[in-house]
């Protein structure tokens, strides 16, 4: 579960709501990347965060819960 990464906004209440589902699903802290600024990071992510990256690269979009995010840590 290590090398979890959030891509996320400033002021995204849609990001707020996926740290507690992280947190209720009792998740390490994911390291937060903030999408504003960053051309590529923009391209890439602006209409999807937040998104959650795991060390494979494998992305989960929003929305999700804590059951679609445990389905997605075990698979």
């Amino acid at each position: 579960m290590a090398g979890l990464v959030l891509y996320q906004r400033d002021d995204c209440h849609l990001c707020d709501q996926a740290l507690e589902v992280l947190a209720a699903a009792r998740t390490p802290e994911p390291e937060s990347v903030f999408i504003d600024g960053d051309e590529a990071l923009e391209e890439r992510y602006g209409t999807r965060v937040p998104v959650l990256r795991d060390a494979a690269g494998r992305e989960l979009d929003w929305p999700f819960d804590e059951a679609r995010l445990r389905g997605w840590l075990a698979g």
